[in-house]
């Protein structure tokens, strides 16, 4: 069975958490939106549909047959154990599904920097409190998030690199990203949390280079950051700390 994956199309956004674990497994999917003749019309249909329980809130969600998973955590903790990516043992499965959740919080904090007071709102009628909410980011935010991942990776009993368990799950992916959009939209600040955060700098160079990963990075599937998605780079916004 194919999975097909519903998110907007043009941005990386919250969906890209996802595609990065199908393309790692080399699983069958279709990416919905950018599929001619279904796109976001196909996608806001099954949003609006008054027929049926399973309606998802927003995109990201996934088809899997019948089933329909909305949410990323809840999407990679559905899809984890069918791709190989997740924990066998039932505690790590549910650490890592907090690890993801935590993932979850980081990424909203991330995209509130240039959207503080409303979503409805273009960034240029919230500067001023962006630029706020930024330094609080910046200074007080990325380190308390990326501190903890980092205490995660080296207190890893399994001391094999990877974030949970004995080998890669969705979760070090998703880290991956994370760094990948930060260094986009703060690329001042985070050259010197990469070197302050070490552990968690080599793990994104390890998944990097992984196979899958590598292929997919230099493909046209991987859309490119730009200043419609979560991660956006204003250099107003940037700061060298």
């Amino acid at each position: 069975m194919t999975y097909e994956l519903y998110y907007w199309d043009g941005i990386q956004g919250r969906g890209e958490f996802v595609r990065l674990a199908l393309e790692e497994a080399g699983a069958d999917y279709v990416d919905v939106a950018r599929v001619p003749g279904r796109g976001n019309r196909e996608m806001m249909e099954l949003v609006d549909d008054t027929r049926t329980l399973l309606i998802p809130f927003a995109p990201p969600f996934l088809r899997d047959g019948d089933q329909i998973v909305s949410h990323v955590a809840n999407i990679l903790f559905y899809l984890g154990p069918k791709l190989g990516l997740a924990p066998k043992d039932e505690t790590l499965r549910w650490f890592a599904n907090g690890l993801q959740l935590t993932v979850t919080d980081f990424v909203t904090e991330a995209h509130d920097t240039h959207h503080p007071i409303a979503v409805s709102k273009y960034y240029e009628d919230q500067k001023d409190a962006a630029k706020a909410r930024s330094r609080e980011f910046v200074t007080n935010r990325i380190p308390k998030f990326l501190g903890y991942f980092e205490r995660v990776l080296r207190q890893n009993p399994a001391q094999d690199g990877h974030v949970v368990g004995d080998g890669l799950t969705y979760v070090d992916l998703s880290l991956f990203q994370m760094i990948e959009g930060l260094s986009y939209a703060f690329p001042a600040a985070m050259k010197r949390y990469r070197a302050r955060f070490p552990e968690l700098t080599r793990l994104h160079g390890v998944v990097a280079k992984r196979s899958a990963i590598a292929t997919y990075l230099a493909s046209p599937r991987r859309l490119p950051f730009n200043e419609s998605g979560i991660f956006r780079h204003y250099p107003e916004l940037d700061i060298d700390v």
